[in-house]
Formats: structure tokens, sequence, C-alpha cells
């Protein structure tokens, strides 16, 4: 760096040679420099004639119409997925989704099957849902099932359903091969003894098992005798004979099978050993030809141990890759947290909708292209994805913009008498089921003498800065031609809430004008003639926890439990617009509900595709109702749509799906999301 010198009124430059440069006398303070003498001043070039301005064209609004969901496939065509491709490009991709069937699977698991049988179908291959069934302790029949239907759900075919137990005979001959190889050996350690060898994870001095040098044929009769029950679990283990020096804990000398106490729900009692994940994975993978074997960065360090094993038994050895996981914060998804969260009823069960198993989140009524969406905006690299709830939603609440129609909905009813009205009165109106999606249709409604508002809608004393109804103000009701204003209202003597509003017409005589509202307000109106309104109950749900980290939160994440997480208004109304969203589900017709369509709730035509009889199970049985809305329920209910299916915007709340506790003609409803406008209304 240079350096500065004071010389008697000079600044000397120390060059770094040491050389040194004098800069010229600064002027003094008071001393102005001379003013240069202006030069006189060049004649002005004659300016060109102006060119003829081009007429301007208007350019025409684009139609108003929605934009398009994100393009699904972007996340496969750039960055890490297209780097992996590349790596090796292979003219017949295939890919495999391996769960272990002793859990329903959560958002995070959302991202690894659209990764898995995104990646497959963009490149024109097939995806296998493998089933790691090596832990009969566990394992449940249920899980199968709903593993499957999720995948489906999500909108994605599984080439072959297959099972790490379909291999059991094979991966038992690896084994048996992999001692003979001098790759295997029985070990008989404690767990304490085998954590002391591996340096007990804090970095000591590691070193090799005793029988590790058994010999082979001794290691190959000890580990028939683990087949045929001569000893118990724990008393004897096969581990790979890795390198314990390796820096990777993933070589030091893994467990390759062990003994369980357990039927197998497919084998029976035939096996008393059971293949670990380490030994299982790659085995499994090499057997059915994947291409590209993808995982999260929790098995990066495995990629060795996996690759060692292929090449120690001598068999084809796909290319494993790892991406970063997806993690939601605000929330609990490990199986066991869930599990207490059931047992001590504080949620409903597993697709509780407050909670985010992809069960939960399908019966809340969030839709599966929503989800794949999602996993598509945050893109695919090697980093771990910690993103808030809120984000979700937000992606979420811009799909159902797009997607789902619009319908009146009042949460807390109470009714306004249109006093100026003949008791007669009826107008029906043309409504849309989306003021920006034309080819969604439109409804009619009936208007009449009686109407219902939503109570927060409604104040007994008006104010300057309150724009919606109180005696004497008028409101808008949405699409009615004429306001109408407040005259009077009733009240319960016992609760002392409104219970009627009084009010008039104010539509203008012949030739008049009337004073646009500086609001307008959803509403529903009472016809017999109609069957309106539709009543419901609907289920208001908020975070299941009150942090963002209820694991961090003191006394532990039950301590951490929102009590506000539910709020259910049992007398909702809905317009009868409901009766159409309900015969045309499911909204929308695209990812693994497409094929719900209206031809399969129409009970005339005949079933083409649909789920399997297990997914009809869990969904929610048939009804006996009465109206219209009703009848279409129990239509709904016994073909192949699921109730979540039936989603649309209540004007002004919120976005809404039907329950599956929808019966006996009772409507139930959740909010999927909130409004954008739900912090505050005028």
């Amino acid at each position: 760096m240079e350096a500065t010198t004071a010389q008697e009124g000079k600044e000397t430059v120390v060059q770094p040679s040491g050389a040194e440069s004098v800069l010229p006398e600064r002027p003094k303070e008071n001393e102005r420099p001379a003013k240069a003498k202006k030069q006189p001043k060049e004649p002005k070039a004659p300016k060109p004639p102006k060119e003829p301005k081009a007429p301007v064209i208007k350019k025409e609004k684009a139609p108003n119409v929605p934009a398009l969901p994100t393009e699904r496939n972007s996340m496969f065509k750039e960055g890490f997925l297209k780097t992996v491709y590349n790596e090796k490009p292979s003219n017949h991709v295939v890919t495999r989704f391996p769960p272990e069937p002793n859990g329903y699977l959560h958002i995070g698991h959302s991202k690894a099957i659209a990764i898995n049988f995104g990646f497959a179908r963009f490149y024109g291959g097939d995806c296998y849902l493998r089933y790691d069934d090596t832990n009969p302790e566990k394992e449940e029949e249920k899980y199968f099932v709903a593993i499957l239907e999720m995948v489906e759900w999500l909108g994605f075919k599984p080439y072959k359903l297959t099972y790490s137990s379909d291999h059991f005979d094979r991966l038992y001959e690896l084994a048996e091969e992999l001692i003979r190889r001098d790759g295997a050996y029985v070990c008989h350690c404690s767990d304490t003894e085998v954590k002391k060898q591996r340096g007990e994870g804090k970095g000591l001095e590691r070193y090799s098992c005793s029988h590790r040098d058994r010999p082979i044929e001794e290691s190959l009769a000890e580990f028939r005798a683990m087949r045929d029950g001569k000893y118990k679990p724990r008393e004897a283990v096969l581990r790979m004979k890795q390198d314990m020096q390796d820096g990777n804990p993933q070589m030091w000398d893994l467990t390759a099978y062990r003994i369980l106490e357990a039927e197998h729900h497919r084998s029976g009692a035939k096996w008393r050993i059971y293949p670990t994940y380490d030994f299982t994975h790659c085995l499994c993978d090499s057997f059915e030809n994947i291409s590209h074997s993808l995982c999260t960065t929790e098995f990066q360090l495995s990629r060795v141990s996996y690759e060692w094993l292929c090449d120690a038994v001598g068999i084809y050895k796909p290319m494993q890759r790892e991406y970063g996981r997806l993690n939601v914060t605000g929330t609990v998804l490990s199986k066991r947290k869930i599990a207490k969260l059931v047992e001590d009823k504080i949620v409903r069960g597993w697709d509780d909708p407050r909670l985010y198993t992809l069960v939960a989140l399908r019966r809340r009524g969030v839709p599966p292209g929503a989800i794949l969406s999602f996993v598509n905006e945050l893109g695919v690299s090697t980093a771990l994805t910690n993103i808030q709830l809120q984000r979700f939603e937000n992606s979420v609440r811009r799909y159902l913009e797009q997607t789902v129609p619009r319908l009146m909905l009042v949460l807390d009813p109470i009714s306004v008498i249109i006093d100026d009205l003949p008791d007669d009165y009826l107008e029906e109106l043309e409504l849309p089921f989306s003021p920006k999606d034309p080819e969604m249709g439109t409804h009619t409604v009936p208007f009449t003498k009686k109407v219902y508002i939503d109570r927060s809608d409604f104040r007994e004393v008006d104010s300057r800065d309150y724009f919606r109804l109180a005696p004497g103000k008028s409101v808008g009701l949405l699409k009615v031609p004429y306001p109408i204003k407040a005259t009077s209202f009733e009240k319960d003597e016992k609760t002392e809430l409104v219970t009627v509003v009084h009010a008039t017409y104010e539509k203008p005589e012949e030739g008049g004008t009337f004073k646009k509202p500086k609001t307008y307000i959803q509403w529903v109106a009472a016809s017999e003639k109609h069957n309106s309104p539709v009543k419901a109950e609907v289920r208001i749900f908020s975070s299941l926890f009150k942090s963002e980290n209820p694991d961090s939160a003191e006394g532990g994440f039950m301590a951490d439990v929102n009590p506000k997480s539910e709020e259910i208004y049992p007398d909702a109304m809905i317009e009868t617009g409901l009766n159409e969203v309900i015969a045309r589900a499911p909204w929308p017709k695209e990812e693994g509900e497409k094929a719900m369509s209206n031809e399969s709730i129409d009970s005339n035509s005949s079933k083409t595709d649909g789920p399997s009889p297990s997914e009809r199970e869990i969904a929610a049985g048939h009804v006996d109702g009465s109206g219209e809305a009703a009848a279409k329920l129990t239509t709904l209910h016994s073909t192949t749509a699921h109730p979540e299916t039936v989603r649309f915007q209540g004007l002004r709340v919120a976005y809404f799906a039907m329950d599956k506790d929808s019966v006996d003609g009772k409507i139930v409803l959740n909010r999927i999301v909130s409004l954008k406008e739900d912090s505050g209304k005028a």
C-alpha cells in the first residue's frame, strides 16, 4: 500500500520500491485559480428536417385469464438434475422411489417422488415404486396402501410395484458369495464394543473386530447358523469387511444382516435374518437396472459403500447422486412425534388437516398439482431446503387462484329482511365461476326478500372509517343490481347478539340513478324453490404450533401446541352454485385427480379409470342426505372422486375443500389457505 509523508507543504508519495515522486504544490486556501478565457462559440449547424412520426399503434390488452401454473419440467431442464443426466446420458432412464413402509409419507417425500418419477418421465424412461420392506418389526399393511395412493395422487404411475423382499433369496446368495470372497464375516461383538471399534464417534483410534480375520468357512458356517436359529437377536451379525481406517464412517465394516424374531408380511416365518438398508439398497438397484439412483444428501457418504458392495460381489453398479432434502419449519414431520399427537388426541389422526403428512394435505384440500408446482418453484440442488409454512401456503394460494371456482359463503350468518320487497320477490342472477377464466362457466343464484350476510359485515354503531352495513348506511351485495340500506335491527335478549337486520332496496325510480356503494359484501338468499341456502360446518385451521421450531420450544414440541389451531363455524351457509361445483369435481382436473372427471361423477356414465378399491376405503363413506347438494354429495362419495376434490374460493373469506366427514346430508368444509386479503377487510 502507498504511504504519504508531509514535507514543506508538499505531499510525497512513497512507492513500494522506495522511490519518491513529488506532487505539485496545492493552491493556498484563499487563492482562487485564474479564470481561463472563454473561447468563441462555433456557429450551430442547421437542424435537419424532422421525419414524420409513425402512427402510434395501441397495444391490444391481453385477455383477462390467469397465468398457467409453473411449468412442471423446468427443474429437469437446467441445474442439478440436468447435470446429473449429462454425467450419464442414457437411452433408457430407470429410477426408483424406495420408501420404507413404516409410516405415512410427508411433504418432504413429495420432493423425492417428484424428482424420481419426474426425472424418468422427462427422459421417457421408467420409475419403480420399491418398498424397502426389510424390517418386519415396524411395517404395516396400511402404510403400503397409503404410499401407493400418494404416489398416484401426485399424478405418477409406477412402472412396476416391487419389494426388497422380492429379492430375499438372491440377497442371501450374494451375502454368502461376499463371505466366500473374504468380503464379510460374522461378528459377535456387543453394540458398545462396535462403537469403541469405530472410535465411539469421537475421533478416537479405530480398530478391527477380533472376529474379522476368522476363516472364511467358519464365517460361512456361522452365517448359516444365524439363519437356522442358533443365535438370538444381537448375538451375531454379518458385517462387511470394508476399511476401518477410511475417513468415511460408511466404510467401517457396516452390518449386512441381523437377526429379527418377527414374521414378515410377505415371506411369513421363512426368514429369521434380514438384510440391512446398506446391504439391500444398492443390490436391488442393480437387480432392477437402475440407471440413476437419486437420493438425499444424507446418503452422500453412503455412495462409497454403495459402489464398494456392487464391486465386491461383481454386479452392475448404478450411478448414485444426491440432492438436498426438503424440510418445512413450523411443524413436526417425525413419525414418533406425530404418533404422540395422535395418541394424545391433539389431532384427529395422521390425516388431520393441520399436519403435513401427504394424506393430511390431501384431506385439507391442497391439490396435488400445487405440491408439484411448489417443489418445482424451489428447484433442486445439493443444499438442504428449509421452507417456512407461509411460503408453502403462498404457493398453494397462487395455484388455487388460477384453478378453482368462486362461490359466496357466509361463516356466521345473520338474516337481512329487505322490507320494501314483496314477500314472493325472486330475481335470478347469473354469476361467473371465475371473473378471470370464462371457460369455468356461469351459474344462477336466487335473490329474494330475505338474504344472509356475515355477522362481521354489520355494526350496530356506524363510524366514518367503516364501509359495510350499519344503521343508515348502504352496502352493495355482490352482483345484485342495487345496494341495500340498513334501517334497524333486532337482538336476542339472552345473548344480546344481532339476529335480524331490516333494510330497504335502493332501486331508483325509472330514469333515476343511485349512488354506487363503497363496498360490496357476499350474501346467500333464502329460497325454498332453490334449496337455498346450502348449510355446512366450516373448519378454519391455523398453524398447529406457536413457534417456527416446535422442537426447541421450552418443554418440547407438545408444550408448543397452539390451542387455537382450529375454529369451527357450525352454521355456515353457501350459495347454490355449490351443487354444480360438486357435480363438476375435481377442481382442477389434473395430476392424480384428472381421472375424476365429470363423467365419473355422472352416475349414468361408465367408469374407465380411477383409484384402487383401497383408495376408496380411505375416502369417506356413502351418505343418505336430502336436497340437491346432499344428492350430489352421495353421488360423489359413491364414485371415484374424493370429497376433497370439491374446491372453491369463498369470496372475501378463504379457499375451501370438502372434508371426508361430509355425511348424512351434512357438508363439512376445511379451509385450505386464507386469501391474501385475509389480514383485514374494509
